[in-house]
């Protein structure tokens, strides 16, 4: 469904990504982690069109540069980081605004509209947010409410740049949990960046370690999630441990002599 090659992006004297390539097969989950820098948001904005980068990106098999920005618009759902946020407007106006790539031009949003977005908020959480305004809201119920839209675009491909940083752990979970229920329910292709690695080998089929704009590893989240890979992209005090039910969770280790399990 996603297919990255041989990509390369430079800003100025910065390059940002060196010969990337990465595919996302129909149905699923793509992680791409790494430090701050390595590349992640600038490899979702250029699959999303917002980058025009040399290399050669395809899309359901069509070549991402030949789609129109409304055949875009019902191909993918993005998240980002930082997202335009009227302050006026209220949560189901908004959440509404991802039905605009389905509706004729001058049209306004049906009652089947409204019971898909009012659907979402439910199941977020979010439906006594459906009439207030963006301005009142947490820091978390707007990030909620940013996934709620893009969700409802139902689009086959959902990019999605650090969509829990925001939340509380238990919120992360969920939000996450509903975007994998969501994607087997309608065979969706997802590729985000998450700063969380633990939640991102619990979730993605496959992770990307991104460093220094280029691929560092590329696999299931066993293969990636190890010591050595996270210590050399991320620094010493990172490791990886097995929970008692195989979980694999990532952890970080105090390095100054004298903190907790270390020798003073």
């Amino acid at each position: 469904m996603i297919s990255v090659h041989g990509l390369r992006v430079r800003f100025g004297a910065t390059v940002a990504l060196d010969d990337v390539s990465i595919s996302v097969p129909a149905g699923g989950w793509t992680a791409l982690i790494g430090p701050n820098g390595a590349g992640k948001t600038t490899l979702l904005r250029s699959v999303a069109g917002m980058i025009r980068p040399a290399g050669d990106i395809r899309l359901a098999d069509r070549p991402a540069g030949g789609l129109s920005h409304r055949q875009r618009a019902r191909l993918i759902a993005y998240v980002p980081q930082h997202p335009q946020l009227p302050p006026e407007m209220t949560g189901l106006d908004y959440v509404l605004l991802g039905r605009t790539p389905h509706l004729g031009y001058f049209a306004v949003e049906s009652d089947a509209d409204r019971r898909i977005c009012l659907d979402l908020l439910d199941r977020l959480e979010l439906a006594d947010m459906a009439g207030r305004r963006l301005a009142t809201m947490s820091g978390g119920e707007v990030q909620r409410l940013v996934l709620a839209r893009a969700l409802a675009q139902e689009a086959p491909i959902v990019l999605l740049d650090e969509p829990t940083s925001a939340l509380d752990l238990g919120r992360r979970v969920d939000a996450l949990e509903l975007i994998d229920e969501l994607r087997r329910e309608r065979s969706l292709t997802v590729l985000s960046a998450i700063h969380d690695l633990t939640l991102a080998g619990q979730f993605a089929d496959r992770l990307v370690l991104l460093r220094r704009g280029r691929v560092a590893a590329d696999g299931p989240p066993a293969q990636v999630l190890r010591d050595d890979l996270l210590s050399e992209a991320f620094g010493a005090g990172v490791g990886v441990i097995r929970t008692a039910v195989g979980e694999l969770a990532v952890i970080s280790h105090r390095l100054r002599p004298g903190g907790p399990g270390l020798p003073a």
